[in-house]
């Protein structure tokens, strides 16, 4: 049984972070390697991540330009039918291998019932978290979005570089203030499961860490967020 849902005015709007909160395990890295086992010509193309993996660890730290590197290093250049084919397989896939935590929907259809509007907010990229956020009944998805090259044609293809930031930390504090101005007068409260969620929970109008690392729930703490554990 879920925990109860946080006593909060009702309508409001339900903010819920994707990798750790509502899934089990990270995302993307089940997507990317998915998609070359897809295409296996693709296993020669993997060498590219590991500059890109040293330059994070030894110059810039820049998550955002790590995750596109890596993405351009799997599938950049390939058509958006293709593309597009293997993110339909894996989000369907999501259901059949219960990637998703059974309190977490249940806390989403606790939210529902109650006439709240609900926002999916991930760090991970629009090549398959919109689809997600359809599947599980989402009216809105913000994420973290990529260039396509030759976008307004039939044969557009991958670019990989971020035509968004990177929705992670303060970026997803941002966020949360754009969708005050989208639901005026509504309370918002998010759940998230990392130390990089908790500057967007210090900021809703009730945040809670769920599945928190330890280091993430003495952070919580000191700044008063409270912590739940959904399994």
């Amino acid at each position: 049984m879920p925990a109860p849902r946080a006593a909060v005015e009702s309508p409001c709007v339900a903010v819920f972070d994707l990798d750790g909160t509502l899934t089990w395990r990270d995302t993307l890295l089940p997507y990317l390697m998915g998609y070359v086992v897809r295409h296996p010509s693709h296993w020669l193309r993997l060498w590219r991540i590991i500059p890109a993996i040293i330059d994070y660890l030894t110059l810039h730290r820049d998550r955002g330009l790590l995750k596109s590197r890596v993405i351009r290093a799997v599938m950049g250049g390939d058509r958006r039918q293709q593309i597009n084919a293997w993110s339909d397989a894996f989000v369907a896939s999501l259901e059949r291998r219960r990637a998703f935590r059974p309190t977490a929907l249940a806390m989403l259809e606790a939210h529902r019932t109650a006439g709240d509007r609900l926002v999916l907010l991930s760090a991970s990229p629009d090549l398959y978290v919109p689809r997600i956020g359809r599947l599980l009944g989402f009216e809105r998805t913000l994420c973290t979005e990529l260039e396509w090259r030759n976008a307004d044609s039939a044969a557009d293809r991958l670019d990989g570089a971020l035509r968004t930031p990177n929705r992670r930390g303060e970026e997803k504090s941002k966020c949360l203030a754009w969708l005050r101005t989208q639901y005026l007068g509504l309370p918002l409260l998010a759940y998230g499961n990392s130390d990089s969620d908790l500057p967007h929970l210090g900021q809703a109008d009730h945040g809670v860490l769920v599945n928190g690392n330890a280091k993430a729930r003495r952070h919580a703490a000191a700044s008063g967020i409270p912590v739940a554990d959904w399994t």
